[in-house]
């Protein structure tokens, strides 16, 4: 089992578009193609988009970026696009990402991991607490998670 950087593993690019735009189907898939295709070379650290390989077959995905279709501009970084094959969920796979992202997030200088999500009780398993609220594209009232990790303190 590994978690793949693809901007520190470009040969996998190809890979990693087709599984963000298998597993968000419902987003345009020309987006995960130009996400990730000039992530790669990107000077600035974020956005990072990861794999999950297991047994060479990639069965989950996450993204690390600056905004996540929400209002809140002056909060970043994202965790967004987590994603874990069916097959595969239950195992706490999904940590393995979110741990990749929390080093991403400590790595880039930042002291929170943020995530909008509808899931509420899955990622406080993972330490996150709900502490405000944005505006959702398409949504009236979302409320969103931050993750609040105090060991990410760099300073």
């Amino acid at each position: 089992m590994k978690v793949i950087s693809v901007r520190q593993n470009p040969e996998y690019k190809e890979k990693a578009i087709e599984f963000f735009q298998k597993s968000w189907s419902e987003i345009s898939p020309i987006i995960y193609e130009d996400c990730i295709s000039n992530s790669i070379a990107a000077e600035q650290s974020l956005p990072q988009w990861y794999l999950l390989e297991k047994d060479e077959e990639i069965i989950g995905c996450a993204g690390l970026i600056t905004n996540d279709f929400i209002s809140r501009m002056d909060l970043y970084p994202w965790l967004c696009a987590l994603f874990i094959n069916e097959d595969y969920r239950g195992n706490h796979y999904s940590e393995l990402l979110i741990n990749k992202a929390k080093e991403g997030t400590k790595d880039s200088g930042f002291k929170y991991l943020n995530l909008c999500t509808d899931y509420i009780g899955f990622y406080e398993k993972y330490g996150s607490n709900i502490s405000n609220k944005g505006i959702i594209l398409g949504k009236k009232n979302p409320e969103f998670i931050r993750l609040n990790f105090k060991y990410f303190y760099a300073y």
